[in-house]
């Protein structure tokens, strides 16, 4: 049986977060540049998108340049940012046939300004679709969003608009750049490593981590299929005992 047969359409989590490691490893692997993995992880990404919108997933975040990725060899950021801009303008039929919804966070001003104006008009175009909502994190960094909420918050209460009591979790996370979906439940990382990467930091404090050695261009629906059923056989307690959530 395929792991697409075993998944229970009625236990899926609404929104799936992935951290996209190893293409530069899955390159030199082959002999190749850095930007030869990029490239042939984009397949790896469009595969995952429709596995997404398939079963039924709302929410897809893909973590797809951080902020300490700008401090990587020129050419290597300037190869990424024109793959960025050649994606989008290659995949937007597809993203208005399967009814996904494009989306962004991060800080999109320090984007080169062709990849900034061909992102914001795929997602004006992409706007009304009701399916799979695909968000880029881009010149991402949850540090950086955390203190970003923080500061808004305090200038909000220093100028008499809100008191420092009011503030909650609700109120914080209504402050990050995610206020308008829900919290990713499962995060998945590949190529083996165990690390979090400055990802959604706030979001994922209940999120299952799912770890695959499998590199990011190696990585397909099936791989995708299979992290959830993992999911799905998990029990989410949320600090509470097996007892009170079964």
């Amino acid at each position: 049986m395929s792991y697409k047969e075993q998944i229970d359409t009625l236990k899926l989590p609404q929104h799936v977060a992935i951290i996209m490691d190893g293409n530069g490893r899955w390159a030199k692997g082959k002999g190749k540049l850095r930007v030869f993995g990029h490239h042939n992880g984009v397949i790896s990404v469009r595969d995952v998108v429709e596995a997404a919108g398939e079963i039924g997933v709302k929410y897809l975040t893909l973590y797809t340049f951080s902020s300490e990725n700008w401090n990587r060899p020129k050419f290597e950021v300037t190869a990424i940012m024109e793959l960025l801009i050649g994606t989008i303008n290659k995949e937007i039929a597809k993203l208005m046939e399967n009814n996904v919804r494009l989306n962004t966070i991060g800080d999109i001003n320090m984007l080169p300004t062709k990849a900034a104006r061909e992102l914001t008009e795929a997602i004006r175009k992409t706007s009304s679709n009701t399916g799979l909502t695909l968000t880029l994190a881009l010149s991402y960094s949850s540090r950086r969003e955390i203190v970003a909420a923080a500061r808004q918050l305090a200038e909000k209460v220093q100028q008499g608009l809100l008191k420092a009591e009011d503030i909650d979790e609700q109120l914080f996370a209504d402050n990050l750049y995610t206020a308008d979906m829900p919290d990713p439940e499962l995060l998945i990382r590949t190529s083996g490593e165990y690390r979090i990467s400055n990802y959604m930091l706030w979001q994922i404090a209940y999120a299952e981590l799912y770890f695959t050695s499998k590199l990011w261009p190696d990585f397909r629906r099936e791989d995708f299929f299979e992290a959830i059923v993992d999911y799905q056989k998990r029990e989410r307690r949320f600090g509470k005992t097996s007892e009170q959530v079964n």
